[in-house]
């Protein structure tokens, strides 16, 4: 991959830099794609909107604000803290979250249509939860997803979170771990992924593939990635690559 200096920013178009690479690429040299999901492959928190539902939406938000910032460290204990406080939202809620707010982002179907047309596969990797995660994957076509998953009885949260087979919370280490053992899996390179995000939690994930790239980010995540997209959707990737 032809390269730049990494602290020779190369603004290709309005809010679109990259720092470390010389486009064009190509993107069939890339064998796997993974995703964030809120705030980069859809267009909310879920967390945040499902408090909205038991009236702690906006001290769920801050939790959540600060530990995409990366304010706070421990990724794991703050998750904990705001799923406690949903304790009590029903099934329903959560749905009407999914129906009446969760929207993709400008140009994430377009993205994911043209990374599988070049032959990558689409992981989507979240701190999130798989009520979202494995609807997202089943509507976009994705080939992996691993997501929080959280406790319901009665029809309602219980405020806790399920461990699963690969361990308790998807946190950035689990991120980073899950990208690695899908890239092992499917036989490519890391330096063959690419992965996207704007939280801190998605840094370690982003540091350790080939293309990184921050969505809309903040400001530590947008300074550490090779590309930031500022503005536009995240098919604005795509302007990295030329034709194969």
């Amino acid at each position: 991959m032809p390269t730049i200096p990494n602290d020779s920013p190369l603004e290709l178009s309005p809010d679109l830099t990259v720092r470390g690479i010389r486009p064009p690429l190509r993107l069939r040299d890339f064998k796997l794609i993974a995703f964030d999901m809120d705030s980069t492959l859809i267009n909310i928190e879920c967390v945040d909107e499902i408090a909205d539902a038991a009236g702690r939406k906006a001290e769920v938000a801050a939790i959540t604000e600060a530990a995409m910032r990366g304010e706070i460290t421990d990724y794991k204990e703050s998750l904990r803290q705001r799923v406690a406080l949903l304790k009590g939202v029903t099934e329903e809620q959560v749905a009407q979250v999914y129906r009446n707010r969760l929207r993709l982002n400008p140009g994430a179907a377009e993205l994911v249509l043209a990374c599988k047309s070049a032959g990558l596969k689409v992981l989507l990797v979240s701190g999130g939860f798989t009520y979202f995660s494995d609807r997202l994957r089943d509507r976009l076509g994705l080939d992996f997803a691993r997501s929080n998953l959280l406790e319901v009885e009665g029809g309602q949260l219980t405020g806790r979170i399920v461990p699963q087979s690969w361990g308790d919370i998807c946190d950035g280490a689990m991120k980073r771990e899950t990208v690695l053992r899908t890239c092992s899996l499917i036989g490519c390179s890391p330096t063959q992924a690419i992965a996207m995000g704007d939280g801190a939690n998605d840094l370690e994930m982003m540091g350790a593939v080939g293309l990184s790239v921050a969505y809309r980010a903040k400001p530590r995540v947008r300074e550490q990635a090779k590309v930031a997209i500022d503005m536009g959707g995240l098919d604005r990737l795509l302007e990295l690559f030329g034709a194969d």
